[in-house]
């Protein structure tokens, strides 16, 4: 039965395909329901974001009509899983008719190629174009089952690897320094409490923007680790452990607490600018830039992590930031600048396997022009 499977041009074709975009590209199944004969791989970094291996038989104009609907419907449900703004699709059709015009499909991010042998691979000017080296991969020392047994068995690896890869991104490593900053903002709060000081360390050490400007610079950092009480406290502490937790785990123990210290800073400036002489503690600057880590992070894993950012993540940021321009006493300038400072130093940082030395190196640049900015709005312009 495997001697027969080899055999039909059809299935090489699609095993080979299957290899090159897996093994060589990096591609990833797309688990589809109510959908045959079709097989949806999708590599958000590749300039095609999206490739269909299709071995149903379109034999006239109507039939590939519908197929160019379906297709858009399908993509529009990825687009909104993946918050992907553009995301273009090559299906290689693997048994269509040859009076099919496929001119009928106006839509360019829908690319149509028809494939009965591995030359007309070759001749594709779409495939030149986003795939180049993919005719010369195509071609084996193996025939029949041992080629089967060698797509089948590197297809196997690279997934095995693969999610060896997302296990250990995704487990539990352990958050200490997660602990390490709990432990900073209750040392901070009791200790001067127990001493009957509280008052005057949050007089003295609090974000202040005219005490900043005359010199007291530590107070952009001891003003995030003070709190106005112990419920202030404990839902900053709540909120750092899980989202904390977090962070640590999927940026690791080295870039958390750069993303922390940074965020803080950077709410501490807005506040600063925008709170004009108000006083202002708490970690709450810093946690909201972990929460924009946590959306830099998660776009780069939609994948694995879409639907939590769209019904988890996003909607608490908006409420929490909803929340702080109705009620008193909330610092939201300081909110926002944590947020935007935590995706930017982010950025800046990368994310391991997904982002590139270029990409880092730009959100260097935009790091070190907007800390530069707003430090101009907070000491000159606000002054």
């Amino acid at each position: 039965m495997e001697t027969e499977f080899m055999q039909d041009d059809k299935s090489v074709i699609t095993m080979k395909l299957l290899h090159y975009f897996i093994t060589e590209k990096n591609y990833n199944p797309i688990i589809l329901q109510g959908v045959d004969n079709e097989i949806w791989l999708e590599n958000l970094e590749e300039d095609c974001k999206v490739v269909r291996i299709v071995s149903n038989y379109i034999h006239n104009d109507e039939q590939y009509s519908f197929d160019v609907f379906k297709t858009k419907r399908i993509v529009k449900k990825i687009k909104k899983k993946t918050f992907s703004f553009h995301l273009n699709v090559m299906s290689i059709f693997l048994d269509m008719g040859e009076n099919v015009k496929k001119e009928i499909n106006e839509d360019p991010n829908l690319m149509a190629i028809s494939v009965k042998d591995e030359e007309d691979i070759e001749k594709s000017e779409i495939i030149k174009k986003l795939f180049p080296d993919l005719s010369s991969k195509m071609e084996y020392s193996e025939e029949g089952v041992e080629l089967f047994a060698k797509i089948t068995n590197d297809i196997n690896q690279h997934n095995r690897e693969d999610a060896s890869k997302m296990a250990k991104l995704f487990r539990n490593k352990g958050p200490y320094v997660t602990y390490f900053f709990i432990a900073v903002n209750v040392i901070f709060y009791l200790v001067p409490l127990l001493l009957g000081q509280y008052q005057n360390v949050i007089n003295d050490f609090c974000v202040h923007g005219p005490s900043i400007r005359a010199g007291q610079y530590y107070r952009l950092f001891t003003g995030t680790i003070l709190h106005g009480g112990f419920f202030h406290l404990l839902f900053n502490c709540y909120a750092l452990y899980v989202i904390g937790s977090q962070i640590e785990n999927f940026l690791g123990k080295i870039k958390y607490p750069i993303i922390y210290l940074f965020s803080g800073f950077i709410g501490a400036l807005f506040s600063m600018t925008f709170n004009a002489s108000a006083a202002s503690v708490g970690a709450s600057g810093a946690i909201f830039g972990l929460m924009g880590a946590l959306v830099y992070f998660g776009y780069y894993y939609r994948v694995y992590l879409g639907n939590v950012l769209k019904s988890q993540i996003i909607p608490l940021i908006a409420l929490n930031l909803g929340l702080g321009f109705f009620m008193g006493g909330v610092d939201n300038f300081a909110h926002i600048g944590g947020l935007i400072g935590g995706a930017m130093i982010t950025m800046a940082l990368g994310v391991k396997d997904k982002t590139s030395t270029f990409e880092k190196v730009n959100g260097w640049i935009i790091v070190a022009i907007f800390t530069a900015f707003i430090g101009y709005l907070a000491f000159v312009y606000s002054a």
